[in-house]
């Protein structure tokens, strides 16, 4: 009979069978595989819940399938191209919500480092996992062009292509115990973790800053923000879809706001920059509700010069991270380990706000977000110009001094390195053998020094005493009679037969 109850394994467990008992390279790349497709389905299960909520859906199925794949290629940084444009003319779609980008960056991350902690081939696991991710996400792109949403080749393969293999070598990285290797010596050695600790220490602590400056921002507005949500739909599913995308815009408005803090501002359109010092008005920009408590066309004021404390906290807290971590350092060593991290945290903020802005389309909305050369190069010169002086006052407060009060400490330690006084003679112990002639020659106290040891006649001068040594050696107290002291203190009874074979002169008989 054929045996109808046993059930063929299911397909994920055959790929995670599969996955697990490939090669390196194989290993990687079917985890590769997998990271993309979980990246994918997470966007369509999204994209897919707001399709069916919506009470007027645009397209059917296909098109929100369409959707979801360009909106994980916009979660990589990679630029999109709308068609269904009012003028029918395509526009670029550049602005990704860095939320969104966490999602395949953890992915790659747990593919890599689960892969190469099952093999020892680290250059094949990395370039399995990047392999198998580059290739889904290709089958993704061109299943995107077929949409509204189409990719723009170039800045799809380079944002894919970087981000895997950046991802995909930090997890690799993590697998082997984060080695830092050998950094050559001198300054690069000893400067370098402590400059790097402190450069995020000030990133740290600009974005921070600007996501309060958006958020009190956006508190100030409340009512124009919430009328703007009833701007763009009717519908509550729409509602939803719009706060989704302002959570997913969060930590885009926190750069923003950096950069806003920081001097150069954010540009809002071609020749429309909004900033501390004034602003040049904005574009006809769209009814969303991050964008209503941008500042109105004029200059500056007190309350928006007030800002400037922002980039000053930066400072101080690169200075004060150097300071410390360069405890006992030169100042001139803490002068370069605050230019340093002053460089390493504007680079920082350059990369991250030329990563939270794009473009919104053509001509008007073709810059839109902060300037990122011009947001590090300000960073830059805002730590580097608080860092000096505050990390000047940091070294002095903590530089080594001596005390007044600590001068009896140095006289003592200077007593403890002199010649030390020579010791009190150790008198030695006396042996049995001393007690004896003590004994005969009627001594209360023996002294093992003032006869002799070996049974001379009374009066025999017996070994000198030796003198005391001037150093305080350990040899004044050497006693040559105790290797003795393990005899009975009792003289040896003297044998009668041996005197008189002695005696008569014939001692072997």
């Amino acid at each position: 009979m054929t045996d109808t109850t046993g059930r063929a394994p299911s397909l994920p467990l055959l790929v995670t069978r599969l996955r697990e008992r490939a090669p390196g390279p194989v290993g990687g790349a079917l985890r590769g595989a997998v990271a993309a497709g979980l990246g994918l389905g997470a966007c369509a299960v999204l994209v897919m819940v707001l399709w069916i909520s919506s009470p007027y859906p645009d397209s059917g199925p296909d098109g929100a399938l369409h959707t979801a794949a360009a909106l994980w290629l916009l979660a990589h940084g990679a630029e999109v191209i709308r068609t269904d444009t009012l003028s029918g003319v395509p526009a670029p779609l550049g602005v990704s919500p860095l939320l969104l980008l966490a999602l395949p960056v953890w992915l790659v991350y747990r593919a890599a480092r689960d892969a190469a902690e099952e093999t020892e081939s680290v250059a094949g696991v990395w370039a399995g996992v990047a392999v198998g991710y580059l290739a889904v996400g290709a089958a993704a792109a061109v299943y995107c062009a077929g949409g509204e949403l189409r990719p723009s080749w170039l800045s799809c393969v380079a944002h894919l292509v970087l981000l895997t293999a950046g991802a995909a070598g930090f997890g690799v990285w993590a697998a082997r115990g984060r080695p830092y290797g050998s950094l050559p010596e001198g300054f690069l050695r000893e400067v370098g973790p402590v400059a790097v600790r402190a450069a995020a220490a000030g990133v740290l602590v600009l974005v921070a800053g600007g996501a309060l400056l958006v958020a009190g921002a956006l508190i100030w507005h409340g009512a124009a923000v919430r009328a703007s949500f009833a701007q763009v739909t009717g519908a509550w599913s729409g509602r939803f879809a719009v706060l989704l995308l302002c959570a997913g815009l969060v930590p885009n408005a926190a750069i923003w706001g950096s950069a806003y803090a920081l001097g150069p501002g954010v540009v809002l359109g071609a020749g429309h920059a909004v900033g501390p010092l004034g602003s040049s008005g904005a574009a006809m920009l769209p009814a969303f509700p991050l964008l209503v408590a941008v500042p109105k066309a004029g200059p500056g004021s007190a309350l928006t010069w007030a800002v400037a404390a922002i980039p000053v906290l930066a400072g101080v807290a690169v200075a004060t991270f150097v300071g410390i971590g360069g405890d006992g350092w030169s100042w001139r060593r803490v002068m370069g380990a605050v230019a340093v991290a002053a460089g390493l945290c504007g680079a920082a903020m350059g990369c991250l706000a030329g990563a939270a802005g794009g473009a919104l389309g053509r001509s008007a909305l073709a810059e839109f977000g902060p300037v990122g050369w011009l947001t590090g190069a300000v960073a830059a010169g805002w730590v580097c110009a608080v860092g000096v002086p505050v990390g000047s006052a940091v070294w002095w407060w903590r530089r080594p001094r001596v005390e007044p009060d600590e001068e009896p400490e140095v006289a003592e330690a200077v007593e403890q390195a002199a010649p030390t006084e020579p010791a009190e003679p150790v008198e030695p112990k006396a042996g049995w053998w001393a007690k004896v002639r003590a004994l005969a020659v009627g001594s209360e106290s023996p002294d093992p020094y003032d006869s002799d040891p070996y049974g001379g006649d009374e009066g025999t001068e017996g070994p000198k005493k030796p003198a005391a040594s001037k150093k305080g050696d350990s040899f004044d107290a050497f006693d040559p009679f105790e290797l003795y002291d393990f005899l009975d203190d009792e003289p040896p009874v003297p044998n009668p037969g041996a005197a008189h074979r002695t005696e008569s002169g014939n001692p072997g008989n």
